[in-house]
């Protein structure tokens, strides 16, 4: 038996942590674009420029309502996102280790791309792409174990 992937009440603090680290990385590039705080990196950190501002803040929070709702089913341990199904077991799973490669890759081509930058710089985006790829990853491993089990 895995600690944490026998029963979703377990995982749901995992699942909770990582979308409260979305959550901020949303917030905090919110107050940069709308509030101009300076006591928080640059827009330039935040942001890998690949989307539009405008239609990146509201797939962002369409995200946060998505990680919202399978953490609050884990939390309960019911609801559509506890039932263990294949789709999550198999294709939910495997997009999310490709997520993670790719993201994971991505820090050094973009560190080779951009010497400048070198070692944190622009890394913002990165991380937090690892934070979403966890969270696609803990849920199907989740199921994928659900799903094998008797």
């Amino acid at each position: 038996m895995r600690i944490g992937l026998d029963r979703p009440e377990r995982l749901a603090p995992l699942l909770w942590i990582l979308l409260a680290l979305f959550v901020l990385r949303v917030t905090g590039q919110a107050l940069v674009v709308f509030l101009h705080v300076d006591f928080l990196p640059p827009m330039q950190e935040w942001y890998s420029g690949l989307m539009a501002y405008e239609y990146l803040l509201p797939s962002q929070i369409a995200i946060i309502v998505l990680m919202t709702k399978i953490s609050v089913d884990f939390t309960r341990a019911a609801g559509f996102f506890v039932k263990p199904r294949r789709f999550f077991a198999a294709y939910w799973l495997t997009f999310g280790y490709l997520y993670l490669a790719v993201m994971v890759v991505r820090y050094p081509v973009t560190m080779y791309l951009r010497p400048e930058a070198r070692w944190f710089g622009g890394t913002i985006p990165i991380f937090l792409h690892w934070v979403l790829a966890a969270f696609v990853i803990a849920v199907g491993l989740y199921h994928r174990r659900q799903w094998r089990s008797p």
